[in-house]
C-alpha cells in the first residue's frame, strides 16, 4: 500500500469510479485508451463472487480476463447510480444489461434475475486501492434448479 500523498474530493474518486465503470464498457479501456488496469494501485485488490479475491495488477489482470472472457457486451446504467462516501471508501449500486456467452441479460428483466450490482472501492491517489464486487455471476439465469422458488419461472 501507499503512502496517501494528497486528499481527494468525493467527486475526484467518483470520477475514478466512474472511469472505471466506463472503461467495461469500453471492452477494458479508459478514456484516454489506457488499459483499465492503470486505474489501479501496484498491490491493489479485486473480488469478484465465484471468481475469489486477485491480489496485484498480474491477478487483476487474469480475474478480468477470464470474467471479460464470458461478457460479449456491457452497458452500466449511469443515470440510476447511487453513491455513498464515507472518506476513501466509495460505495457505487447500480444495474447493468448486456450479452453474456450463456445469453442476454437486463436488470429487472426478470425481477429476480442478474444485473443489479454494487461496487466497494476504495480510493487514494487517483488510484483504485481495492474494489470488492457484489453481483449475481449467474448473467443469463441458468441456475434455478438449486433455487425451488425460481423453477416454475
Amino acid at each position: 500500500m501507499a503512502i496517501t500523498t494528497g486528499t481527494m474530493t468525493d467527486e475526484q474518486r467518483k470520477s475514478v469510479a466512474l472511469e472505471y465503470l466506463k472503461g467495461f464498457d469500453r471492452g477494458g479501456t479508459t478514456s484516454s485508451g489506457a488499459p483499465l488496469l492503470d486505474l489501479f494501485d501496484d498491490d491493489a485488490q479485486v473480488y469478484f463472487p465465484k471468481w475469489g479475491l486477485a491480489t496485484g495488477k498480474e491477478e487483476i489482470g487474469r480475474l478480468f480476463g477470464e470474467v471479460g472472457a464470458t461478457i460479449r457486451a456491457i452497458e452500466h446504467h449511469y443515470a440510476s447510480l447511487n453513491w455513498v462516501f464515507a472518506g476513501d471508501t466509495v460505495v457505487c449500486e447500480g444495474g447493468s444489461h448486456g450479452e453474456h456467452v450463456d445469453g442476454p441479460w437486463r436488470a429487472g428483466v426478470p425481477e429476480w434475475g442478474a444485473g443489479r450490482w454494487c461496487d466497494v472501492f476504495e480510493i487514494r491517489d487517483f488510484k483504485i486501492q481495492r474494489v470488492f464486487i457484489y453481483l449475481d455471476p449467474d448473467y443469463a439465469g441458468g441456475d434455478r434448479d438449486r433455487y425451488p422458488w425460481l423453477k416454475d419461472r
